[in-house]
């Protein structure tokens, strides 16, 4: 196995000393600093750790894991203990997801040059990796792991450990023939190349050889005919086919005698299906595709919650990790609670709480870095504003008109004075007491009030107040509880609202855990900023993210026209005609190389269920699910067909989640993976045309509104979001305009 990797990797000095080990300061925080060996394995892709040179090596992590490689100088913890530690020899080691920085001090700047420029060099590597080289990391990964001697070979017996790790249930005497047969050396263990060839004949993939040969006249190969009625037929390609298949062919056929005679094998085949090709995200998605001049409050915008906070709201870590870490996932509108701090200089924190504290200016550096390279012009700062004059009497003679009509209501209800002496809140979103109200004002600098120039903050009394007091460039915030209550109220005029005022939807007060809540219900009203505690992951992330993945990731996704419009007559909790409804079957097939949620459980094996799940208005939203499969979480077949019934699928997200069945309690996560309706893999784009500012027509490459049936894999993330790869699930899909049993 090594010799698969090393081959291709760069001859470099840093990672030949790399290779050999350094002992290094690991630092957690200011208390815990202690000295490990690190080692890069030989076979380059893996890096492991030990008290000391020649002890008790363990994984430390795998280069595809590794996002990037800072210096000591960008690390909050490092320059917190910069009179202790050189900063210069100290590097900080990125993961993708939510795990926490590696902090690392060597002992020299020459050394720590060597593992930040050796990783980076590995970091580029990984990154530009095709699709057969990510597949030969991962079995070096798992090579790795089940040669516990660190021999460079297997035994079978280290076999049979790799086999319960990797999720396979096997008969002993079946998996030692399959071993014998790939042990073409007759050593009595596997090497590189052998071992690839035992994985091959473990990976047999039968639903796809009966699939190709339905379609191939020999059984070996299909022609180029042959592959167009494939993509006609199945994939639903039309008339692009032709072209399409000569393009495919030379894409993924692996042998250079196939591509010039224009066939496709089985690995050709497999290898199409398995790509992005083949992928259920429709590629066309993927780059910014939409509309980009259209008002601001028409679009869904990624937006965070208190974006410092890297942990709970109460006692967690405030760190510019959170603005980084949001920013790089597309987050559009960040937190910032700024608050006097010592010596006149301001600091960001949960402000009452025990919130650890960081710099101001800190926070500014961070943004300016990550956000994008050309800030200026390009960031609205929203908050409240000072007040005129003008304003403040405004305000007065609402208050007294305000005052003057309760009077009247009192002089007619008796009952209602001491309704409103319990419920104090009842007479008015603002204080009764003005000159309380007054006092619990925060005091706002008047520096950072002249930066609020578009998105000044405004309080929402009713839709109604909002029209006749408020511009379009002004916009209010909502608790979810709040939010919540307005849809069911009055969706209506929600959606109206939405359609020219921008609104911010924040999480409950409750929320001390930084849980989230589900965002659909509000994107469903038309809400654009639907802020959310990013650094929790779980089933409310994944909508997020699944979302916010078209369009470029650019944290902008354009909302459908009926949330556009303000007069539109849309409700959320009642959708009526003339939204198109559509019927979804997923026939559910198998799955591939599923991993434990828990890899210290080394010798069970996953029971993978299959459940489907569609969030959106709420009539749509709804789950099913397949049976399990016991003991097979490597090639699980399931083979079952789910139905749904969809009255908006403008609206609708589908995520797809693998569990391990556990009858004892709630199944344990393996994986999922969700996606826009819309943004389903289908045949052919469409040209439609695209209103632009100037009311000229202009052509753009659209997806279709109604995705066409396909064989498509679904690539599994892990909680954080991260590739799980190879773990997929394959599937076929078919949606029909309206609804099963609907004639019309």
């Amino acid at each position: 196995m090594v010799s698969l990797m090393q081959g291709r990797l760069p001859i470099n000095q840093d990672l030949l000393l790399m290779q050999k080990g350094m002992l290094m300061r690991k630092v957690r925080s200011k208390s815990w600093k202690k000295l490990r060996y690190f080692r890069l394995q030989d076979d380059g892709m893996t890096v492991w750790h030990a008290r000391q040179a020649g002890g008790t090596a363990k994984p430390t992590f795998s280069i595809s894991d590794v996002e990037t490689v800072r210096e000591g100088h960008e690390s909050e913890l490092l320059r917190s203990l910069a009179e202790e530690l050189p900063l210069e020899q100290g590097f900080t080691i990125v993961f993708h997801g939510r795990r926490s920085n590696l902090d690392l001090v060597a002992n020299s700047v020459e050394e720590a040059k060597i593992w930040m420029q050796g990783l980076q060099v590995l970091v580029d590597f990984v990154t530009g990796m095709d699709q057969q080289e990510r597949l030969d990391q991962w079995l070096s990964d798992w090579f790795q792991r089940g040669d516990r001697n660190q021999d460079g070979r297997m035994s079978f017996h280290e076999v049979q450990r790799l086999l319960h790790l990797m999720n396979v249930e096997m008969d002993q005497e079946y998996a030692f023939q399959l071993f014998q047969a790939a042990d073409t050396s007759e050593s009595g263990t596997l090497e590189g190349k052998e071992f690839v060839e035992f994985y091959k004949a473990l990976t047999k993939r039968t639903e796809v050889q009966e699939l190709f040969e339905n379609f191939s006249a020999d059984g070996q190969k299909l022609t180029l005919l042959e592959f167009v009625d494939f993509l006609q037929e199945e994939q639903k390609e039309g008339e692009r086919a032709s072209d399409l298949a000569l393009e495919l062919i030379d894409r993924y056929e692996p042998s250079d005698s196939g591509k010039l005679r224009h066939v496709l094998s089985m690995d050709g085949f497999l290898s199409y299906l398995c790509s992005k090709d083949g992928d259920i995200f429709n590629p066309t998605c993927l780059p910014i595709y939409q509309d980009m001049t259209q008002p601001l409050n028409h679009y869904y915008i990624n937006s965070s919650h208190n974006t410092y906070l890297v942990g709970d709201q109460l006692c967690g870590q405030s760190s510019v990790e959170g603005y980084i870490r949001a920013l790089k996932r597309g987050c559009r509108c960040v937190e910032v609670d700024i608050w006097d701090g010592p010596s006149g200089e301001p600091i960001v924190y949960h402000g009452h709480t025990l919130t650890s504290r960081i710099p101001f200016k800190d926070v500014v550096a961070t943004v300016a870095q990550y956000a994008f390279q050309e800030l200026r012009g390009k960031i609205l700062v929203k908050g409240k504003k000072l007040r005129t004059l003008e304003e403040d009497l405004e305000e007065e003679e609402e208050e007294e008109e305000l005052e003057s009509e309760l009077e009247r209501e009192q002089e007619a209800d008796p009952e209602l004075e001491a309704q409103l002496e319990s419920e104090p809140q009842a007479l008015s979103p603002r204080s009764k007491d003005k000159k309380k109200e007054k006092r619990s004002k925060p005091i706002l600098c008047p520096s950072l009030s002249a930066l609020v120039v578009y998105l000044k903050s405004v309080s929402f009394h009713s839709f109604t107040h909002s029209r006749e007091h408020y511009r379009f460039y002004e916009t209010s915030s909502f608790s979810e509880t709040k939010a919540r209550s307005l849809i069911k109220e009055a969706g209506n005029e929600f959606v109206q609202h939405n359609a020219w005022q921008l609104s911010r939807v924040y999480p409950s007060g409750l929320r001390t855990d930084s849980s989230n809540y589900n965002p659909q219900e509000l994107w469903n009203a038309g809400c654009q900023m639907v802020a959310m505690n990013v650094q929790t992951a779980g089933l409310e992330m994944d909508i997020y993210d699944g979302l916010f993945r078209q369009n470029g990731a650019c944290g902008y996704v354009l909302k459908p026209d009926f949330l556009r419009d303000v007069q539109s007559s849309f409700h959320p909790e009642r959708p009526i005609s003339p939204f198109k409804a559509q019927t979804l079957l997923i026939q559910v097939i198998s799955g591939q190389q599923l991993p434990k949620e828990d890899m210290s459980k080394e010798r069970s094996i996953v029971d993978p269920l299959v459940r489907v799940e569609i969030f959106g208005i709420r009539p749509d939203t709804t789950r099913q699910e397949t049976s399990y499969v016991e003991n097979n979480g490597f090639n699980p077949y399931w083979g079952q067909t789910l139905s749904f019934r969809v009255l908006v699928p403008e609206l609708a997200l589908l995520r797809f989640v693998v569990k391990d069945y556990n009858w004892k309690s709630r199944h344990d996560f393996v994986g999922q993976y969700t996606v826009p309706w819309t943004c389903m893999q289908q045949g052919g784009p469409v040209l439609q045309p695209l209103a632009t500012t100037s009311r000229a027509l202009a052509v753009l490459l659209m997806p279709p509104s109604c995705p066409s049936p396909g064989y498509r894999h679904i690539h599994l993330l892990s909680k954080d979001g991260i590739s799980l790869h190879p773990a997929s699930i394959f599937v076929h899909i078919s949606i029909r305009e309206g609804l099963e049993g609907d004639e019309s």
